[in-house]
């Protein structure tokens, strides 16, 4: 498991991601890439999959059209549903990869390895400076 170190605070004219990934969690992304193509995430809210980010070949998961489009990671594009993000909004979401099996669908299974979301709180301040969203497939 990566551990996160403390980074010094952006100035408080620069946004903040509200999601961003560990070394681990980007470091997989490029061999997915290289087997799959281009890549997407989308933040599992099932009854299977907990709540795991999923990653899917772009084509094999159909976007919605009001599917938030919050960040890229390592060059994918990372998408919650609108409920979902409506219940995570204020929420820092950090994606890493650990130890496990991934989701049934989603293309880190089978490597003994898993997509995992850890969260926590904006403070007030991050979160007047939360960047605008996006909603739908990317263009």
């Amino acid at each position: 498991m990566d551990t996160l170190t403390a980074a010094p605070a952006p100035p408080a004219t620069e946004s903040i991601p509200r999601v961003l990934a560990t070394e681990g969690g980007v470091a997989v992304i490029p061999t997915l890439t290289a087997e799959h193509g281009k890549l997407l995430f989308h933040q599992s809210g099932g009854c299977c999959d907990g709540s795991s980010p999923m990653c899917y070949a772009q084509g094999d998961y159909i976007v919605g059209d009001r599917d938030v489009r919050i960040v890229e990671i390592g060059g994918a594009p990372f998408y919650m549903s609108p409920s979902q993000f409506e219940y995570w909004q204020h929420t820092k979401l950090i994606i890493d990869v650990v130890p496990g099996r991934g989701g049934m669908f989603s293309l880190e299974n089978g490597r003994d390895q898993r997509f995992l979301t850890r969260s926590r709180l904006f403070t007030d301040d991050e979160l007047e400076r939360l960047p605008p969203l996006a909603y739908g497939a990317a263009d």
